[in-house]
């Protein structure tokens, strides 16, 4: 394998015109809010067979405004915001306690989409939260309750006895509680939409919610 990065990067082509299709985009049919277009787009994403179209980038800030971003599931989209879900003391648990604003980055490349999202961050009530936990898979609450996410780890013996502690007890216990485990709300002040252009004629249309909670949009040069 080839393992020269600048040649790699140069080999590589992005949305070839004699090679690619892409889905067109008229803003001028765009809602006038947000969610009926990302909820339009994310069934399109599934239908054209992304592996993973519910995973995205959460990008938030520590305590000095260093920046620092991974990758999440989504866990919903409603009127009260994008739901992703942690532990209170992981990294981003403790990033969002000290700055709780947060961008989302959702990328769908068989369709040259992207889709961004930024706006203050809260949590939701614990209840909501267990709701939310054990709707999710075994695999999920064991993960959940191995926890000490984002601790030093001495070695990955370690990691494999708790968590199988933690998937004997999932398989026992669905119902089991994780206190720490938290779901989170961004509630958008902006929202992104870019149809990708193999001419890079891309269009990008931007919503900004205004200071009464109304929805405006406007297109932005790619």
């Amino acid at each position: 394998m080839n393992t020269d990065l600048d040649e790699l990067l140069r080999s590589l082509r992005v949305w070839d015109p004699e090679v690619t299709e892409l889905p067109g985009f008229d803003p001028a049919g765009a809602p006038p809010e947000p969610l009926p277009l990302f909820e339009r787009w994310f069934a399109q994403a599934v239908a054209a067979g992304e592996r993973e179209p519910h995973t995205m980038s959460l990008a938030t800030s520590d305590e000095e405004g260093h920046p620092d971003v991974r990758i999440v599931m989504l866990h919903g989209a409603d009127a009260s915001g994008w739901s992703f879900a942690t532990h209170a003391g992981s990294r981003k648990g403790r990033h969002l306690a000290a700055h709780p604003h947060a961008a989302l980055a959702f990328y769908w490349p068989a369709l040259g989409r992207q889709v961004r999202v930024r706006g203050p961050v809260t949590s939701a009530p614990p209840e909501q939260a267990r709701a939310d936990l054990h709707a999710r898979s075994t695999g999920a609450l064991a993960a959940a309750l191995t926890g000490r996410q984002s601790e030093v780890l001495n070695s990955l013996e370690e990691l494999t006895r708790a968590s199988q502690e933690a998937w004997d007890r999932a398989r026992r216990e669905p119902e089991a509680d994780v206190p720490t485990w938290t779901l989170y709300r961004l509630r958008p002040t902006e929202v992104e939409f870019f149809q990708g252009d193999p001419r890079r004629r891309h269009v990008r249309l931007r919503y900004h919610r205004t200071g009464d909670g109304i929805w405006s949009h406007e297109l932005l040069w790619p």
